[in-house]
């Protein structure tokens, strides 16, 4: 497939593998995380999103929506109503730029374009280009043929997936791109279906086959106190971390709040679900438990 659904191009990104790089943040995901610090990525469609600080009221956005007239109240429209068809209209008439259409779609050539303009820096520091989401899986042959592109240009890939979707994909995906950012939450499954939405067992089969299969695997936790931090939870991942071939490091991932204002922003108050931000000692536990296991560990992406 030679289009794809993309919500952000993030340049100069540090935090999705090694060096400089470029991120391409693909739109649609298989998990409802509790902690979601991407909520914009979750649907497999374009959304509307409204930054509440910059809007005026001023209510152009209605006077230029073709169904403003006929929508209930007055002033600015809502992130979110059964009329909109996402034509960005609305979008387009803000003159405070408060309005965004998140979501468009984009060629492997478009992509392509704009990731290679950044080459430079990819070659000065190591770096390269991730593609991440939302979760590439969902968007499979999108992804095969933008990694092929990537690898006929000479450019460092890395995959960032949560790991839910179709095994002989992933592989796939694996062979193609240089390293695999492999994101791992809770070991118990009972608890990875109440906070993540889906059971783990096919994540951990997907592990496994990458693993078999020789990918380089960068292992990434997020640290939600409370949520998953146990003793309990971060002694199985250190476990299996240790005992899956190709693993070079594992990364934590302070839990930060950003998703709770961007689902707001989407009017998704439902999933605006705030968590506890970890201290620097909560993030060294928790490196204490993987580090005894012999892991090299990391702190941030």
């Amino acid at each position: 497939m030679n289009h794809g659904l993309v919500f952000n191009i993030q340049k100069y990104s540090l935090h999705d593998g090694p060096g400089i790089r470029t991120t391409v943040f693909l739109k649609g995901c298989p998990l409802r995380c509790a902690w979601c610090h991407n909520p914009e990525s979750l649907a497999p469609r374009p959304e509307i999103l409204v930054v509440e600080n910059r809007c005026a009221a001023c209510g152009q956005c209605r006077q230029a929506c073709p169904f403003g007239a006929a929508l209930a109240g007055a002033g600015p429209l809502p992130a979110r109503n059964d009329s909109c068809v996402l034509c960005g209209a609305c979008a387009e008439a803000c003159p405070y730029d408060a309005r965004r259409v998140v979501g468009r779609e984009m060629t492997v050539a478009e992509v392509l374009r704009e990731v290679m303009r950044d080459r430079m820096f990819y070659e000065e520091s190591g770096g390269g280009v991730t593609l991440s989401g939302g979760e590439p899986l969902l968007q499979a042959r999108f992804v095969l043929a933008l990694l092929a592109a990537c690898r006929e240009q000479g450019l460092h890939t890395a995959l960032d997936t949560c790991g839910f979707g179709c095994t002989e994909d992933l592989l796939a995906m694996g062979r193609l791109a240089n390293l695999v950012l492999f994101d791992l939450k809770l070991m118990d499954d009972a608890r990875h279906r109440a906070h993540c939405g889906a059971p783990n067992g096919p994540i951990l089969e997907n592990l496994r086959a990458l693993a078999g299969a020789g990918a380089r695997l960068w292992l990434r936790v997020p640290v939600i106190p409370g949520l998953n931090d146990d003793a309990e939870n971060l002694t199985a991942l250190a476990r299996l971390a240790a005992a899956t071939p190709g693993v070079e490091q594992v990364n934590l991932l302070p839990y930060h709040s950003t998703g709770v204002v961007k689902a707001r922003r989407l009017d998704r108050v439902a999933q605006a679900e705030a968590h506890p931000r970890p201290e620097p000692g909560d993030i060294e536990r928790a490196a204490g438990w993987f580090r005894a296991a012999g892991l090299r560990v990391v702190a941030g992406g």
